[in-house]
């Protein structure tokens, strides 16, 4: 492997579709659960990483705000960034007006983000915006293709779009310089004691 180098697994059938790759080296498990490709939900698992995708641009561009809604303090903002790597939930926002590269953009605002499931469509999901220091904004938060998201500003009734700008293709370091690391992405499920005991001589 380019990142990890050369590692060995034991192979465990689990059931019709599941295997266990055992590590005895550092004893950790990974399950792989097989899916039939006409029937696998790619969307499902798409939205269920959203938070990823998110994180996949150097920072976001309001490039639409409907003409129905409210006015709000949110109309103001137009680049948000949402960050990798620390808490992983971290996010900033600006004011400024058409900045041609990401790297120029002034971050007004800070704070801590979160993406939740809304209860009977997986394929909608909300956003919390917790500033630091001014309250919180709250979004329905859908995809409309992979480069643009469309936030609907539940307490004013706004719609805002938002593009992608500067895609980012290398992983960053604490002091934001690229290497030739490929992304690394932070592991989200509990981690359980591993019941399987090493076999090897």
């Amino acid at each position: 492997h380019v990142i990890d180098g050369y590692e060995t697994f034991d192979v465990y059938q689990i059931n019709t579709n599941t295997i266990e790759l055992y590590n005895p080296y550092n004893d950790t498990s990974y399950f792989l659960r097989g899916y039939q490709r006409a029937t696998f939900d790619y969307d499902y698992v798409f939205y269920d990483n959203i938070h990823y995708f998110l994180q996949e641009y150097e920072a976001l561009e309001k490039v639409y705000t409907s003409p129905t809604g409210d006015i709000n303090e949110f109309d103001n903002e137009n680049y948000l960034q949402f960050l990798a790597g620390g808490n992983d939930s971290e996010f900033r926002s600006s004011q400024d007006v058409g900045v041609g590269n990401p790297d120029n953009i002034y971050w007004d605002y800070t704070g801590v983000y979160g993406v939740n499931n809304v209860s009977g469509n997986m394929y909608l999901k909300t956003l919390s915006l917790n500033y630091d220091y001014y309250g919180s904004e709250f979004f329905e938060l859908s995809v409309e293709n992979d480069a643009l998201i469309r936030l609907f500003h539940t307490a004013s009734g706004t719609t805002y779009e938002f593009a992608g700008r500067g895609y980012i293709q290398y992983m960053k370091t604490a002091e934001g310089k690229k290497t030739e690391s490929p992304k690394m992405r932070k592991f989200k499920n509990e981690r359980k004691e591993n019941p399987r005991e090493n076999t090897r001589v």
